[in-house]
């Protein structure tokens, strides 16, 4: 299936029955509820111009998250499939390929949180997940940037690309795209993006509207989430304030903290089917004392057990 299984050495095991942890559960169930894939891989960060790096993330994502402990008021184990990372092999196209029909085979039994790797994974995770439902899906997209940037064949695949990639390719869903900052983005493309029926909530919007910022999102988010309906969630990491999450190709001083984001995410998980929560661009190389790989095994926690 192109892809390599977890290390073993990835799933902690602290042996202490008063004291399980995540990683104590990881594959040893057939009745699982969630599975999670990760991508090795930033060839797309590369082709765009970005810092290498982010091939690291899976891995060090896992160290974390499978060493936290249960939910202190929900202590039970969520059967958890890791299905490992996709073989680095061939080209970027050829991997995105075989992303997608990994995904869509998996989506037909649970839902599936993917590591990054590049943001241009974006495109095969949410076209895997419009594929398998395409009944009024929605599309969130947390991200400094719109990454819009348009592609052709003859072209790399770029981080830039994907939501560009899935706007002109699927139509009847909806694209939420929040966070975004002003300074990272050209107004080409934002008009592009609207034209396309894009709902945008710019940074400077949450930050300077007078209004708690988790509030001004989910008052931004709530027309859309009035139905539990299927839904593809994208994090991209630099959406956050570079003092919450260091560990990004490009990262700056203004965006989310942890404590304005935290509870919007409690508030989708809850009100959402979410089917693929996809959290890409952390790149430990770039980071500072995995601060960014433990905010990202944090998000990763709370959507394994909203289940």
């Amino acid at each position: 299936m192109n892809l390599n299984p977890v290390r073993p050495e990835l799933l902690f095991q602290k042996n202490d029955p008063q004291d399980p942890r995540v990683g104590e559960f990881v594959n040893v169930s057939q009745k699982n509820k969630v599975a999670i894939l990760g991508y090795p891989d930033d060839e797309g960060i590369q082709n765009n111009g970005g810092r290498k790096g982010a091939g690291f993330a899976p891995d060090c994502i896992r160290s974390y998250l499978y060493k936290m402990t249960l939910p202190l008021l929900r202590p039970t184990a969520v059967p958890i499939q890791d299905l490992g990372n996709l073989k680095i092999e061939k080209t970027l196209e050829n991997r995105h390929a075989h992303a997608k029909e990994i995904l869509k085979a998996q989506l037909r039994t649970s839902p599936v949180l993917t590591l990054g790797g590049g943001h241009d994974y974006g495109f095969p995770d949410g076209a895997a997940f419009l594929e398998t439902f395409p009944e009024k899906p929605l599309v969130i997209n947390f991200d400094a940037h719109l990454d819009v940037r348009p592609y052709a064949q003859e072209n790399p695949i770029t981080s830039g690309t994907p939501f560009y990639r899935l706007l002109k390719n699927y139509k009847d869903f909806d694209l939420l795209e929040i966070g975004i900052q002003s300074q990272c983005n050209s107004s080409f493309h934002y008009e592009w993006a609207l034209q396309k029926n894009a709902q945008i909530l710019l940074y400077d919007e949450i930050q300077y509207s007078g209004e708690k910022a988790s509030n001004k999102m989910l008052e931004f988010l709530e027309p859309f989430i009035l139905k539990k309906r299927p839904t593809y969630m994208s994090i991209d990491m630099d959406v956050f304030s570079s003092a919450f999450a260091p560990g990004c190709s490009q990262v700056f001083a203004t965006g989310l903290t942890a404590h304005e984001f935290m509870p919007v995410l409690k508030v989708l998980l809850k009100r959402l089917d979410i089917k693929i929560l996809g959290i890409y661009e952390t790149s430990p190389a770039l980071d500072m004392d995995d601060r960014t790989s433990k905010f990202a095994a944090q998000i990763a926690y709370e959507f394994l057990f909203s289940f």
